[in-house]
């Protein structure tokens, strides 16, 4: 039994392998691919880019990566590996560290750490540690590419039609280069409000990690992940922090937990201004921001303060029109300006209307903005377009978290997605709110932690949704994502045996239902 398992892996290794070299000699004795520079070219260095060209490199085609970046207003710029690496995922997720690092010396002492009164921290150091790190991430991806074969081209890539791409270095040398297919990967940047001297005053997130100087006082513009988890670190940093949101926070996600997060926030010193938006920027005569907002539901009366720093984070636009789409005849949507999946041919969701051009990530309208989810369609897309596999990305139950000073995981729909999908007779939520063992010791974050269970009550209470406010969100939605992917039932989750003491057991012994009214803190250890 054992060699005939052997010798089936074999056979499915062979066959893998023939269908490979069978589309690399298409490929190579193809007319087409014989009047084209590539067979792939892929417009953006980020995450999703750089898994496809690489994925698409292995199978055997010629691939090419173009990547730019364009200097936000003030001036910063950064290297190859995209949003992720080097203004998001990865800078923010070290400043969040560097934040939870000051608690912890605080909460050191309750646990008999003699340390001294005083702890300060130093702005630039952080910044410049960070920034080394990301350098050599940024090394470690052209290396890559290299390894792979597959040419990197920095230059700014401006479809002239829809083989071919203008390119534009930064000494201004213009090249063109011409292929098969096409993937667009090149992400979005930061919006603005549209109000005079908000580029010359303010901040972005594209800005924020690599500032040479302390912030200091902050105004952060925007109820986006980016805005509460800046904003959060700030203040952990001991900035003195505002956020200015104009309407909820944390739109798309839980409203309930978002709201817990604000109020988590606020207890540990970010100010809060609702429904307001900024109106007027100007450079007060003391140097700093002179910032005047009013309410967003009427009303004429401007309110106004000085801060150092005034960061916008109230979303990003994605860089179609930017590369040229419209040249490509490619369709995108009137208000995201993203490129519209068809659903048809080989790319499926990433199909473009253009049979051979092809979106993933940021770019493409009406999907997950995450890192992960545009690597794992990108490497997807690749084995599709060069015949290794027919698997299409699943957009579905993706698990992701926010970096916010409590943290928050989550997979599957929130309450109001349920509610709307399901009815709200046809659903129930089991919950309960909690004490990190943490931080029982140091006496601070009463029922700072809560976790809800969303469930199917027409389905064998099939779970909808799971989320987690707490320490160490995402890598405990990471590993309970898997259950949803499986169609796993609230039954399921009782049966599992818990690891103690932890935070993620409670999944394992819910019991209060909203529904119920009754008490959901926890009780005990």
């Amino acid at each position: 039994l054992v060699k005939l398992k052997i010798n089936i892996l074999k056979l499915g290794r062979v066959l893998v392998a023939r269908r490979h070299c069978r589309s690399v000699l298409i490929r190579c004795f193809s007319s087409k691919a014989m009047q084209y520079d590539y067979d792939l070219l892929v417009i953006g260095g980020g995450s999703g880019g750089l898994a496809a060209s690489k994925e698409a490199a292995a199978l055997g085609a010629k691939v090419a990566v173009c990547d730019y970046v364009t200097p936000s207003p003030k001036g910063t710029t950064w290297g190859l590996g995209g949003t992720c690496v080097n203004v998001g995922c990865i800078p923010k997720k070290l400043m969040h560290q560097a934040c939870l690092l000051g608690l912890a010396v605080e909460d050191a002492k309750s646990f008999g750490w003699q340390l001294p009164e005083s702890k300060t921290h130093d702005w630039g150091t952080m910044v410049n540690n960070v920034q080394d790190y990301i350098s050599g991430l940024n090394f470690r991806y052209r290396t890559e590419l290299r390894t792979k074969k597959v040419d990197y081209l920095n230059a700014l890539a401006v479809f002239v039609d829809e083989h071919t791409v203008e390119l534009t270095d930064r000494k201004g040398n213009v090249s063109r280069k011409t292929a098969e297919n096409f993937i667009v990967a090149t992400g979005g940047r930061p919006k603005y409000l549209g109000i005079p001297n908000e580029m010359e005053l303010c901040i972005t997130s594209d800005d924020l990690f690599s500032l040479s100087t302390p912030p200091g006082k902050t105004l952060v513009v925007g109820a986006s992940y980016v805005a509460l988890e800046c904003a959060g670190f700030l203040t952990g940093l001991k900035y003195d922090t505002t956020v200015m949101m104009r309407s909820i926070p944390l739109r798309g996600f839980d409203q309930q937990c978002a709201e817990m997060i604000c109020t988590y926030m606020e207890e540990e010193g970010t100010k809060f201004i609702r429904g307001c938006i900024p109106e007027k920027l100007e450079r007060a005569e003391s140097g700093k921001i002179r910032v005047y907002w009013k309410p967003t539901k009427g009303g004429d009366t401007l309110e106004s303060d000085e801060f150092d720093t005034v960061m916008l984070a109230i979303g990003r636009y994605a860089l179609t029109e930017q590369c040229g789409v419209r040249n490509a005849g490619i369709l995108t949507d009137p208000s995201s300006k993203k490129i519209i999946g068809t659903g048809k041919g080989i790319g499926l969701t990433e199909q473009s209307n253009v049979d051979h051009i092809f979106a993933i990530g940021d770019v493409l309208h009406g999907y997950p903005e995450l890192t992960p989810v545009a690597i794992q369609a990108g490497i997807l897309l690749a084995r599709r377009i060069f015949g290794a596999s027919g698997k299409p990305m699943d957009y579905e139950k993706v698990p992701t978290a926010v970096f916010t000073p409590v943290e928050y995981g989550c997979v599957g729909l929130s309450e109001e997605e349920a509610i709307s999908r399901h009815g709200e007779q046809n659903i129930e939520v089991y919950h309960q709110s909690f004490k990190p063992l943490e931080l029982t010791v140091p006496g601070r974050g009463d029922n700072s932690g809560y976790l809800k269970v969303i469930v199917d009550k027409q389905d064998n209470e099939r779970v909808l949704g799971m989320h987690y406010l707490g320490w160490g969100a995402g890598e405990i939605m990471q590993g309970f994502a898997i259950a949803l992917r499986l169609r796993a039932t609230k039954e399921d989750l009782d049966e599992l045996v818990g690891i103690h003491p932890t935070s993620a057991e409670l999944f394992t012994t819910l019991k209060v239902t909203k529904s119920s009214g009754l008490d959901f803190r926890q009780a005990g250890c």
